[in-house]
């Protein structure tokens, strides 16, 4: 998506200077990722890395286990329950890719909707490194998969409908109104195709990747 597309659709505040968000087809966790979070009541848009990084850490090592976290427990669980109360985000995405089968076998799929971008439920968090550094990082929530994912894997991001967008940005909302929408997104309104093996490879990174090969998956 252009910046002006990102502005539109997130009705991200005036004041903020235009950002370079580079088109990506291959996202990988340390990776610098686009989210978009409240600052002084105001939507923003922020480059931070993918892969959060709890404030009392000891280094950024955690953050490769922590590029998702489950609905389940993502209010109960030290490394995300305070940034679920007071740091909640947007994650705008095209789609993702998630893999389906074991060893040689392993097939990549490329899921999207089929009407719009997807914006998923994410969570950010900042952490200041030994020497001062300080460092912005994000994880993205996930639910159980729904009819369609089902087929590849066990989850799915937990994408946010438009109606939803608002909720789960607002600071004063109620715990049990969040974790109602993490319901899975309805299978009938995504699409799921096969993709090249190439997005195996972090250092692939072309609109190539996410041309399909074959036929998509189908709902009945």
């Amino acid at each position: 998506m252009s910046w002006r597309e990102l502005v539109e659709l997130y009705r991200l505040t005036d004041d903020q200077p235009a950002l370079n968000v580079p088109a990506r087809y291959n996202v990988a966790p340390t990776q610098q990722v686009p989210i978009v979070r409240l600052e002084a009541g105001k939507r923003h848009l922020a480059m931070v890395r993918w892969g959060l990084v709890p404030s009392w850490a000891k280094d950024l090592k955690i953050g490769y286990k922590m590029i998702n976290a489950r609905a389940e427990t993502v209010s109960e669980k030290p490394s995300f329950r305070s940034a679920f109360k007071a740091r909640r985000c947007l994650v705008p995405a095209s789609g993702f890719y998630e893999w389906k089968g074991q060893a040689e076998s392993k097939q990549p799929y490329y899921i999207t909707l089929k009407d719009r971008p997807m914006t998923l439920a994410g969570l950010w968090q900042s952490w200041r490194s030994p020497k001062g550094e300080m460092v912005e990082s994000c994880t993205i929530v996930t639910t159980a998969a729904n009819r369609l994912l089902a087929e590849i894997h066990g989850r799915m991001p937990v994408i946010l409908a438009p109606n939803d967008i608002d909720p789960w940005l607002y600071p004063g909302i109620e715990t049990e109104k969040l974790k109602a929408l993490f319901e899975p997104y309805p299978a009938r309104a995504m699409t799921a195709y096969p993709v090249s093996r190439a997005v195996g490879n972090v250092r692939n990174d072309e609109p190539e990747l996410v041309e399909p090969i074959d036929a998509p998956l189908s709902v009945a």
